[in-house]
């Protein structure tokens, strides 16, 4: 299974990773306020053709990012994000595919991925070995909501491992983030969330609390994705919304389909690439085309003040 992995992935690249220099990035007409606190610095179709189904990112040390499919392979772009640079295939213990929906780098170099099939959280190393698996809490086994679990990790910096259920479990109003340390399941928060949105993702800014991303969609409108502030150390935890992404000027970017604002699609994966000197974050954000030729493959770069 590993073998065939390998083929596929290197299929995958060669397909969606050209060596050939990539396109320009569009969209960077001049960065254009979303709200109060987020602004829109510039969008890029660069990946679209190339790369599909991106469902997480993760900033590297050395400014490339982890690109993660959620069939099963991870990528590595470069800084500008807008080239495929390798690609390694994921497997699970039973050497099976991944729906392989988040993504984070541990402080040892390795990477915890959520699969959203089990629900589980596994470990490997960069080249796409498994290291192990992490404990799922007895009390959430058998009560997700199909497809909507793992779709976001963040490690907090006393090594605190978050987790969010994309969807509240069954017959409860609120979703949940979940804690392990060193490895342990620790406390459950309670997290509000709009009935029709989803927790899409998730990202640690270094004080304890997190960035999130709620995302939804409806045939006729489209996409909605709020950028969100989370503090789990109240219990319930404490939601703000920064920016509706919906509200960001498009810059000239266009939709393969219905959308309020022609910037947006299935927004999925979030990272954090640098802080300016005043302290804003530099994010970078890409949706999730799911192989649909009516979707894209974009990436996005915001700035936020918290």
């Amino acid at each position: 299974m590993r073998r065939l992995l390998l083929v596929v992935a290197a299929l995958l690249l060669a397909a969606c990773g050209s060596p050939d220099p990539a396109p320009p990035a569009v969209g960077n007409t001049g960065p254009g306020p979303c709200s109060p606190t987020t602004t829109i610095e510039s969008y890029s179709d660069a990946l679209e053709g190339r790369v599909a189904n991106l469902s997480a990112l993760a900033t590297r040390p050395d400014g490339t990012v982890y690109a993660l499919s959620d069939r099963s392979v991870l990528y590595t772009l470069d800084a500008t994000a807008t080239r495929a640079l390798g690609s390694v295939p994921l497997a699970d213990p039973a050497g099976q595919p991944l729906d392989s929906e988040s993504l984070v780098i541990d402080r040892d170099g390795s990477l915890l991925i959520g699969d959203e099939t089990g629900p589980q959280v596994l470990r490997y190393s960069p080249d796409g070995r498994l290291l192990g698996a992490l404990p799922i809490p007895a009390d959430i086994v058998g009560r997700t909501q199909d497809n909507a679990t793992f779709e976001g990790l963040a490690l907090q910096p006393d090594g605190t491992l978050v987790a969010s259920l994309e969807k509240p479990l069954t017959g409860e109003a609120d979703t949940r983030l979940l804690t392990w340390r060193a490895g342990v399941p620790g406390p459950e928060i309670p997290m509000p969330l709009p009935a029709d949105l989803g927790v899409s993702e998730l990202v640690a800014v270094g004080d304890g609390r997190l960035l999130a991303l709620e995302r939804g969609y409806d045939e006729t409108t489209g996409n909605t994705v709020h950028l969100m502030l989370v503090d789990p150390r109240t219990s319930p935890a404490g939601v703000t919304v920064l920016a509706d992404l919906g509200a960001c000027p498009s810059l000239g970017a266009t939709a393969k389909q219905p959308q309020r604002n022609p910037l947006l699609d299935n927004i999925e994966g979030m990272t954090i690439t640098g802080r300016d000197p005043d302290g804003a974050l530099e994010l970078l954000l890409i949706s999730d085309d799911n192989d649909n030729p009516q979707q894209i493959t974009r990436t996005y770069r915001l700035r936020t003040v918290l």
